[in-house]
């Protein structure tokens, strides 16, 4: 049976669609016969108990530079309009974010939002990680300078992000005579009001990051990005190379051991980043990967993704 399906995004006429996991999610949708609109946060509404979004039907296609053709947009309401809310617009996570997982909330699983908004919001990527402290490297989170020092002392080289940042950015490596520790620190002080994530630094990130795909807490796929010479982050949209990749016996564990769990959360379509068989992130709001997995030889994650959406909304 066809579905009625919203996708709130970043703007869909923006975006790179050799890359983009939302868009593999919306061709998959689109070849199964389902309706497809989207809609960006800011559109979203709510009176009462009801949620109302003004979407644009829109039409699909594998074509850079022609991907996506426009129907007439329209004010729908989500919770009597729509069967499938996929909730995919990109960090940073923050009280904007924060308040569209509030509203999906009221619609929820009456249509189903995927990934369940309340457990988005109450698993933010860095933090959620830090509940299997027995597959993570060292990892500290805090803004207490008393704390980021003793820390750095214990292990020497270390690396500093933003708790809530995405995509690779501000990431920093501190070796333990590092100069531009003391500046640094000041300007995380200045420039985020969260606490910040203090990790191990893992040499062995030169040999890769791997993102790990789950699909209702099942292993679906996998690819290895290994970081561009002279650059410390491997995500792709920093530079960093996909490459074919195998999980380990240790990769197999992390995700038997977190599985259980993202399905009872209620979240579908997960991403997972190990570095030397250490869990570094859970990502639920926005995971990549879908495609670069594709282009490499592997299986589709998109068609385990709408084969478990479809199961629960049936």
């Amino acid at each position: 049976m066809p579905l009625r399906v919203a996708v709130q995004m970043d703007p869909i006429e923006r975006i790179n669609i050799a890359g983009d996991s939302t868009f593999a999610l919306m061709l998959e949708a689109q070849a199964r016969g389902h309706e497809l609109a989207v809609y960006t946060p800011e559109r979203l509404s709510q009176i009462g108990r009801e949620v109302f979004a003004f979407v644009r039907p829109v039409e699909v296609r594998d074509i850079a530079g022609d991907h996506v053709t426009f129907g007439e947009e329209t004010r729908i309401s989500l919770g009597d309009e729509a069967d499938v809310v996929l909730l995919r617009q990109d960090p940073p996570f923050d009280m904007a974010y924060v308040t569209t997982t509030h509203m999906l909330e009221v619609i929820h699983p009456k249509t189903l939002v995927v990934n369940d908004p309340a457990s988005v919001r109450n698993a933010p990527e860095k933090i959620f990680v830090l509940e299997y402290p027995q597959l993570m490297p060292p990892t500290l989170v805090t803004r207490d300078k008393a704390e980021i020092a003793a820390f750095r002392a214990e292990h020497q080289d270390i690396v500093v992000k933003p708790l809530y940042g995405n995509g690779g950015a501000a990431v920093f490596r501190l070796t333990e005579d590092d100069l531009n520790y003391g500046s640094l620190i000041d300007f995380f002080s200045t420039s985020f009001r969260e606490p910040w994530m203090v990790q191990k630094f893992l040499p062995k990130v030169s040999e890769g990051d791997k993102r790990i795909l789950l699909v209702d807490g099942k292993f679906a796929g996998a690819v290895n990005r290994v970081p561009a010479a002279g650059d410390l982050r491997s995500n792709m949209i920093r530079g960093g190379a996909a490459q074919t990749t195998e999980i380990s016996a240790r990769e197999h564990e992390i995700c038997e051991t977190i599985g259980p769990e993202l399905s009872k959360r209620g979240l579908i379509f997960v991403g997972i980043d190990v570095i030397d068989g250490f869990l570094t992130e859970i990502n639920v709001t926005s995971p990549t990967g879908i495609r670069a997995i594709k282009r490499l030889g592997g299986p589709d994650v998109a068609v385990a993704t709408w084969d478990a959406i479809e199961a629960k909304v049936g």
